[in-house]
């Protein structure tokens, strides 16, 4: 199916897609065009779940007719840098999630670090990003009720996607574990160590 091509204000578009994996392919596309010098003034490109944002852009309607009728595939996509997050299993909701999978808690240990993962877009807080990866068959639910406080570092998963919580929030993720490593630091540029297209891996400590 084609991209649904939207206005956003004067200067951006939203261009709409089905699938993680079709946003995958739009978002690698656009970066390739906005290396080429084809999309104008572009200020941000900006990936979600099934759309990427194009904001700053000097002639949005120029823009919008490179696309009309583009489809998106969804092949391989070129690999990222690959960030190791070493993790501590020992999350409140573990027994919990691998009770949902079937499986005992060290199974679980040993399906989620055997996966690689691809972070699809950030949101929700800053630094926070969505990383897909985890198999289909794997997806839970959020929690029923939301922590009023979820520590930093805090490994979580919900449907099919794992996060790792930047700074201490609220939070209706189903926690397994928790790093130390700092996916967002003021100090660093870019202060968000998890971009989009970064592999990640989960590795287990003690």
């Amino acid at each position: 199916m084609s991209v649904r091509i939207m206005a956003a204000g004067r200067s951006a578009l939203l261009l709409e897609v089905d699938s993680d994996a079709e946003v995958a392919s739009l978002h690698q596309e656009l970066v390739e065009r906005q290396a080429a010098g084809l999309l104008g003034g572009v200020a941000e490109i900006v990936p979600a779940a099934r759309t990427v944002l194009l904001d700053g852009l000097d002639r949005p309607e120029l823009v919008a007719d490179q696309f009309e009728g583009w489809s998106p595939g969804v092949g391989a996509v070129p690999e990222g840098p690959v960030v190791t997050v070493p993790t501590s299993y020992d999350g409140e909701d573990l027994a919990e999630v691998a009770e949902l999978w079937g499986v005992s808690a060290a199974e679980a240990v040993r399906i989620h670090t055997g996966c690689e993962y691809r972070v699809a877009f950030c949101g929700f807080a800053p630094g926070f990003a969505y990383l897909t990866g985890l198999p289909e068959q794997y997806a839970v639910p959020r929690r029923s009720t939301p922590r009023t406080r979820v520590p930093a570092g805090s490994v979580g998963l919900a449907g099919g996607y794992t996060g790792v919580y930047p700074s201490a929030s609220p939070g209706g993720w189903q926690l397994i574990g928790r790093t130390g490593l700092p996916v967002w630091d003021l100090a660093r540029d870019p202060a968000a160590l998890l971009l989009p297209g970064t592999r990640v891996r989960f590795a287990a400590t003690a």
